[in-house]
């Protein structure tokens, strides 16, 4: 291995085999990638070196509902580097029922563009 580049092992998502990928970076570019065992695992793991995201998943506070919570998600994945500050907004926001299951719980949530959505439908109690 040349300087400046290491060996990074991925779990890849992309598809249900989950292959254990070690992929070969130097700082943001892919060098080669191993051990995929579909295309799906090459194009994985350049975004998880280039741009790392998740769908962010969690609960919101409600009041007024026959549930104390319900349950929220990210419209589209977020920036990995974002999860962070995410959940801790997410940790002190708070809903009045009734809720409309893809009704926007937080709008543009930390600045991403990205909307928190309500993954179910809470009557008002």
């Amino acid at each position: 291995m040349a300087l400046n580049e290491e060996t990074k092992k991925f779990l890849c998502v992309s598809c249900p085999v989950g292959c254990l990928l070690k992929v070969t970076v130097r700082g943001q570019e892919v060098l080669s990638v191993e051990d995929n065992g579909c295309p799906l695992g090459v194009k994985y793991a350049q975004n998880e070196v280039v741009n790392p995201v998740r769908t962010f998943t969690s609960t919101v506070r409600v009041s007024g509902a026959s549930l104390p919570v319900c349950p929220v998600r990210s419209r589209t994945p977020l920036p990995l580097s974002k999860v962070r500050d995410v959940t801790m907004e997410v940790a002190f926001a708070r809903a009045d029922a009734p809720i409309s299951i893809g009704q926007v719980i937080i709008g543009d949530i930390c600045g991403t563009g990205i909307d928190i959505i309500a993954s179910r439908s809470l009557e008002k109690r």
